[in-house]
């Protein structure tokens, strides 16, 4: 790990951060962690200091949101009135505030970053009606804190608590983040200002986001964050019993809803979710955070050869203007897999292919296209020959009472139907998925071979 401490020794000195703090989490290796600087405070910087993660907070209020969707609670189309008494823009659904997509303000109304005085939840929603709405719901992307507040805040009314009370008992308590808070504790790291052209770091207020809490409020260490950030790309690793958050229900938040830029498609926000393309099938996902003093940086890898299980960094930094520490995160996940990649599992024979299916293996025609059926894992999947050999296939699932007829459950026409046809001996002759004919040779669509 030696190379790893010389990207954080070099971004706190590049960087001129007063104090970094780093871990990587992955299911095949012990903790790593790192801390260069100083707190600032009479305590040292270890791995106990907190820091302020700002809008890292906005991906546990999404998982919260996505639970009360599980638990039935609320559905993602549905209106923000529904759920809360606003005065305005009741008609935004649950799904655009979370993607970012609603079009309101970035911000509560008033200068909350100019005066650092945040309204209290009776205000904000009161204040709603003076809120604007800057671009048309779905138009593109315009990031939001105020969306992320409202929602935080209809988590709490639907389960009878404040927002810090649901996500304590939900989130922070069954995944033992321990370390994470609402309020700063003792070992509170200062957050500074870094002058740009002088060595003088001058120290920032604290003040508490109240309301808006659910959007920035928190505060952690990097051990906590990389955790979170391994539950949010491999959530089965963490959480086998999907007793926080189904794996299923994390696929759908990081699927990218929308581009944060029109012409640059390498970031993009799922559910609540930053989705960064790392490379050709690798995604970081996760968020950034900034608040007066602070930056920080909590993102999961997921894909990519050498990427091992519930892998996840956090890099927390107590400047508010170090750019390095949003970097350093992508950068430490990559450098991570090239020198220590995941050791290579051996290949061990499988089950027998059951004998319902052990026709559909092989070639099959549709639209003059090869596709290939074969069986892996337990499962039957279908690829085109040509594609590469990091592509998911399709995969299917028989429906429980028509063992003939299968749903695709991932990859290439997910939710569609697989339909075989038997001759009389039981050999499956002729398919249909998506309602496109499948043939063992090559026909027209009149079927004349």
């Amino acid at each position: 790990m030696t190379s790893l401490l010389r990207h954080v020794q070099a971004a706190q000195a590049d960087g001129r951060i007063p104090g970094l703090q780093v871990a990587l989490h992955r299911a095949d290796r012990p903790l790593w962690t790192a801390a260069v600087g100083t707190s600032g405070t009479g305590r040292p910087l270890d791995d106990d200091t907190r820091f302020r993660i700002g809008s890292v907070t906005k991906t546990l209020t999404a998982v919260l949101v996505l639970q009360a969707r599980d638990d039935g609670l609320l559905d993602l189309d549905d209106p923000l009135d529904r759920h809360l008494d606003v005065p305005a823009h009741g008609e935004l659904t649950v799904r655009r505030l979370l993607s970012h997509t609603s079009g309101l303000q970035r911000e509560p109304w008033g200068d909350v970053w100019d005066t650092l005085v945040t309204p209290e939840t009776d205000a904000l929603l009161a204040e709603l009606a003076k809120a604007e709405r800057v671009l048309p719901a779905g138009r593109r992307f315009h990031y939001s804190n105020l969306g992320l507040a409202l929602l935080g805040q209809a988590v709490a009314r639907l389960r009878g608590g404040t927002w810090a009370e649901v996500l304590h008992d939900r989130l922070l308590r069954p995944l033992r983040l321990h370390a994470t808070t609402v309020d700063p504790p003792e070992q509170a790291a200062v957050g500074y200002l870094v002058d740009a052209y002088s060595d003088t770091a001058r120290p920032e207020p604290r003040f508490d986001m109240r309301a808006a809490g659910p959007a920035a409020q928190l505060w952690s260490t990097a051990s906590d964050m990389a955790r979170w950030a391994a539950f949010l790309a491999d959530p089965a690793a963490l959480d086998p019993a999907g007793r926080v958050l189904a794996a299923a229900t994390l696929d759908e938040m990081r699927w990218p809803v929308t581009p944060s830029d029109e012409t640059v498609w390498t970031r993009a926000f799922g559910l609540g979710l930053i989705l960064f393309q790392a490379g050709p099938r690798i995604v970081h996902v996760g968020h950034d955070g900034a608040m007066p003093g602070f930056l920080a940086s909590v993102y999961g890898r997921r894909g990519g050869p050498g990427t091992p299980g519930a892998m996840g960094v956090a890099v927390l930094g107590s400047s508010g203007t170090a750019d390095v520490t949003n970097e350093l995160s992508h950068a430490l996940l990559s450098a991570a897999v090239e020198s220590d990649p995941a050791d290579i599992v051996p290949w061990r024979p499988g089950t027998p292919v059951p004998d319902a299916y052990r026709s559909v293996l092989g070639p099959w025609f549709a639209e003059g296209f090869q596709h290939v059926f074969s069986w892996h894992g337990g499962t039957l999947q279908a690829r085109f020959p040509e594609s590469p050999a990091d592509r998911p296939p399709a995969v299917f699932a028989p429906l429980p009472d028509r063992p003939d007829v299968l749903r695709t459950v991932s990859g290439r026409e997910t939710g569609e139907l697989l339909r075989l046809t038997r001759d009389a001996h039981g050999t499956v002759v002729r398919m249909h998925w998506a309602t496109y004919r499948f043939t063992r040779a090559q026909e027209t669509f009149d079927g004349v071979s």
